[in-house]
């Protein structure tokens, strides 16, 4: 693959990554389908979906006071942070060990965006949450790309 290419497609999956419920669920496997070598899809996508997440552990509890003064979005957001605080019920059980879990399944209302918002709502600390955070998408990534290499092998 040229470089033009490969830097091309490292973009793509890079940013694809940062999507809310794609992630690097989809990413990775785009990324693989598209050309890159799985060690670099991997890569690129846990680091993409990691872009995200101090901003919405810093900016993600203002911008719901926000936006619940607002009647088309207030009742959105309430039940956003409901659903959050569902899905965080095993994070407050067991604190990072249940952030690392909730983010490291890689199963539709997981994930980085999920597990940053439930950090956030629960008010687990910067510097706690994305460690524990970049390991679940470790984990995560790693799921992911056996399932897709496996699909591949499987096919072909």
């Amino acid at each position: 693959m040229p470089l033009e290419t490969m830097l091309r497609e490292i973009a793509a999956t890079f940013f694809v990554s940062m999507v809310p419920v794609v992630e690097l669920r989809g990413a990775i496997p785009i990324g693989i389908a598209a050309g890159l070598p799985p060690a670099v899809a991997y890569l690129t996508a846990v680091l993409g979906n990691l872009v995200p997440v101090p901003f919405i552990l810093l900016l993600i509890r203002r911008i719901f006071d926000w936006l619940r003064e607002t009647k088309l979005m207030g009742p959105r957001i309430v039940a956003l942070e409901k659903r959050a605080h569902l899905k965080g019920r095993v994070v407050k059980k067991y604190r990072l060990p249940g952030l690392v879990l909730l983010v490291g399944i890689p199963l539709p209302g997981t994930g980085a965006w999920t597990g940053a918002l439930v950090a956030a709502l629960l008010d687990i600390r910067l510097r706690s949450a994305i460690p524990a955070i970049f390991v679940g998408l470790l984990v995560a990534g790693g799921i992911t790309l056996g399932v897709t290499m496996g699909v591949i092998h499987m096919v072909f």
